[in-house]
């Protein structure tokens, strides 16, 4: 477990966030309770959720995830050694992106009692809609956090524009400031990240939970070719990476892996958190299995001959 700054408060947070969109979507409720039981277990406390997921099950209005996660923290009485982040504003099967007033403040009363508790850890803007005003955003946060209804707020899925007018804002103001950002970063996917944001992340000092940390499984090596992608109803996400980069990335995984004795999912885990402002990447798993290994990338380290090697090929 490693401390994190966020805010004023120093957080116990394990450097691993647990990715809830699978809980009620490819994981029941009992396969759930046991995935989240090991990861506990194993001595972690993050779980990232959100309120969008999974709508796509059904085109509604989304909270599946949320809700089992409510039912295994009330069966477990172990809400306050856990640190949730959920999200609002991202779009279902029955609005779009939304980050008006009257949306926060109703959508954060239906996550609080799907998630059974009376605090959120970490509350993201999901999505960013461009056009409601970040005043409004920001203050409605922050009426959030003098109630005791959220603790901290974040960003993903944000312009760098509009997350710069958010923060410098929330310092003329004196109000509730983003505190951490989440966005899609991982060795296949670094360009944008590293030349829009991670700036902005340094300046504001900024912690990072990259989403899609496996490029949507990519990155564990199990798609190699075309044939592969009937392995996962995700499969066709990842066509995009099977040119030669991404194949000099699977095989650099593939020698690391095999030198330190471990797996490529680990390796690139341990890549993204070996990078400069990252807390932890944002992964999930299936299985016991494939938990145990994601969860080994914390305690891999990797030397200066492997940072070198990825980055060379990835860039």
């Amino acid at each position: 477990m490693k401390k994190i700054r966020i805010g004023e408060t120093d957080l116990e947070i394990s450097p691993f966030n647990f990715g809830g969109n699978v809980f009620g979507w490819t994981l029941n409720k009992e396969k759930s309770f046991e995935i989240l039981d090991a990861f506990v277990e194993a001595g972690f406390n993050f779980i990232d959720t959100a309120d969008m997921y999974s709508y796509w099950i059904d085109g509604g209005p989304g909270g599946q995830s949320e809700t089992v996660i409510g039912k295994w923290m009330k069966a477990r009485g172990n809400r306050h050694d856990l640190i949730i982040a959920t999200k609002v504003g991202g779009p279902t099967g029955v609005h779009g992106i939304d980050n008006s007033r009257k949306h926060i403040l109703e959508t954060v009363e239906k996550s609080l009692e799907r998630l059974q508790t009376d605090y959120i850890d970490l509350y993201y803007l999901h999505y960013d809609d461009g056009k409601t005003p970040v005043e409004d955003i920001l203050t409605t946060f922050d009426e959030l956090i003098k109630a005791g209804k959220i603790k901290h707020i974040a960003a993903s899925n944000i312009s760098p524009e509009r997350l710069i007018e958010s923060l410098e804002f929330s310092d003329k103001n004196n109000l509730a400031k983003y505190q951490a950002l989440q966005p899609l970063y991982n060795l296949v996917e670094r360009k944008g990240y590293e030349t829009d944001y991670a700036p902005i992340v340094a300046e504001h000092k900024l912690t990072v939970f990259p989403y899609y940390a496996l490029a949507s499984g990519f990155l564990t090596g199990k798609y190699r070719s075309e044939d592969d992608f009937k392995k996962s109803p995700r499969g066709q996400g990842v066509a995009k990476y099977l040119n030669d980069k991404g194949h000099n990335i699977l095989y650099a995984l593939d020698d690391i892996a095999k030198k330190h004795n471990t797996v490529p999912a680990a390796v690139s885990l341990a890549w993204l958190s070996a990078q400069p402002n990252i807390g932890g990447p944002v992964a999930s798993a299936t299985s016991k299995a494939q938990l145990s290994e994601v969860l080994s990338s914390v305690s891999l380290s990797l030397d200066d001959a492997d940072l070198t090697l990825l980055d060379s090929v990835s860039k």
